[in-house]
């Protein structure tokens, strides 16, 4: 399943709508995605989606559509 994990970069800043940012990850659960962005990164988590179907097609469309991959 592909997630849309939308996050802030800093977690010491209160969120604001302006420095929102998303990637876009594979993972088998939204949990699963959760841990993945946690392990990996200083982010703070606003809300993570799972798209797929036309939601998918539509966001791959975007030239910034780039699966991100972590490494162990």
């Amino acid at each position: 399943m592909i997630y849309k994990v939308y996050y802030q970069e800093d977690m010491k800043r209160n969120p604001k709508r302006e420095d929102t940012h998303a990637l876009y990850l594979e993972a088998p659960t939204e949990v699963e995605a959760r841990a993945l962005v946690e392990a990996h990164t200083d982010h703070n988590i606003e809300f993570i989606e799972a798209i797929e179907g036309d939601t998918l097609a539509y966001e791959q469309k975007d030239p910034n559509y780039k699966l991100t991959e972590f490494t162990e």
